[in-house]
């Protein structure tokens, strides 16, 4: 194993913000001098489940290894507890019943779709002992799917939302941004290049309702620094008590532009302190809040003072044409 190509691998993978587990399990993989590997893991997501892959190949010409791409699969599944996993059970030999363990929804169900004959997708724990306690939640004969249980219909019929990101060098979308925006909110690079060559900065959002590119992934849709939206100013619109430490307000900042939902202490409309999660929304150039339990806040009745709406009247033209002007595809 090449450690100049460790050592270089390692950084890109920290830049792109991944766990240092996985960091771990790609140095164990490079040592064993495989031509590719993939590396799998699950991702904190809000609700659901979010799965990830990561991509490594071999050059055919030297020992260096490459980390170009990498997967997200977002699912509505619950997350299973503790050592349950999602099971493919098919009929064996001598009675003998053949399991495929997953820890991904998406790859469980494509897998099972993919039977011929009598197969079963279950959730359970993958030992021989308890096998037979398994949860049943949908069963297939003769190659067609006979059955799906009531309470897991919506995560089998609801395919999962799936894009790839391709990085080079280290650049591209890091994991967090990559994670957030496939649950829907936007993220912020500075890094980006058009294709005349020109650095610019943007905010990134997915645009679910258009129809994804020949390799699959999503388009993009892009708010530049002309379209007026910055985080910090959007911060102090509101009635949130900012941290005096430069620091700690950097960090919010830098997960704002992740794309996360960083949570901050806000003053109410009654004058109470309340702790909020907030995430960006360049697009209409604000915040939105949501209380811990989930439930959205109305934005206006935090705002320190009243904006003016700008959507009205002979303006509502302009602020059309300019959000038009703005948005860009990928």
């Amino acid at each position: 194993m090449n450690r100049t190509n460790l050592e270089n691998l390692k950084g890109e993978l920290k830049g792109l913000k991944f766990d240092d587990k996985y960091i771990k399990k790609m140095e164990e993989m490079m040592e064993k001098g495989l031509p590719s590997f993939e590396l799998k893991g699950l991702l904190p997501v809000d609700k659901g489940q979010m799965d990830m892959t990561m991509h490594f190949k071999k050059s055919g010409q030297s020992d260096y290894y490459y980390f170009n791409k990498f997967d997200l699969a977002y699912s509505k599944a619950k997350p299973l507890e503790g050592d349950l996993k999602y099971l493919v059970v098919s009929p064996g030999e001598k009675n003998k019943n053949l399991v495929k363990p997953f820890d991904s929804p998406s790859e469980a169900i494509a897998f099972f779709k993919s039977q011929t004959g009598k197969s079963e997708l279950a959730i359970g724990k993958h030992t021989d002992k308890d096998l037979q306690f398994r949860d049943t939640v949908a069963t297939m004969a003769e190659g067609k799917v006979d059955y799906v249980k009531k309470e897991f219909q919506q995560t089998y019929y609801s395919p999962a939302l799936t894009n790839s990101h391709y990085v080079e060098k280290g650049v591209g979308f890091n994991l967090n941004q990559a994670s957030n925006m496939l649950q829907g909110r936007s993220a912020y690079r500075d890094d980006l290049v058009s294709r005349a060559g020109v650095e610019y900065k943007a905010w990134n959002v997915i645009q679910f309702d258009q129809p994804k590119d020949k390799y699959g992934n999503y388009q993009m849709k892009q708010f530049n620094e002309n379209y007026g939206f910055d985080a910090k100013k959007a911060l102090e619109d509101y009635r949130i008590k900012l941290p005096e430490d430069g620091k700690k307000l950097d960090a919010i900042i830098s997960e704002l532009k992740d794309g996360g939902r960083p949570t901050v202490p806000v003053i109410d409309k009654e004058g109470k302190e309340v702790l909020m999660k907030i995430e960006a929304v360049p697009r209409y150039g604000n915040l939105n809040f949501h209380h811990l339990n989930g439930k959205p806040q109305n934005r206006e009745e935090l705002l320190k003072e009243p904006k003016k709406d700008l959507t009205q009247g002979k303006d509502a033209g302009k602020t059309k044409d300019k959000a038009q002007a703005q948005e860009m595809s990928m």
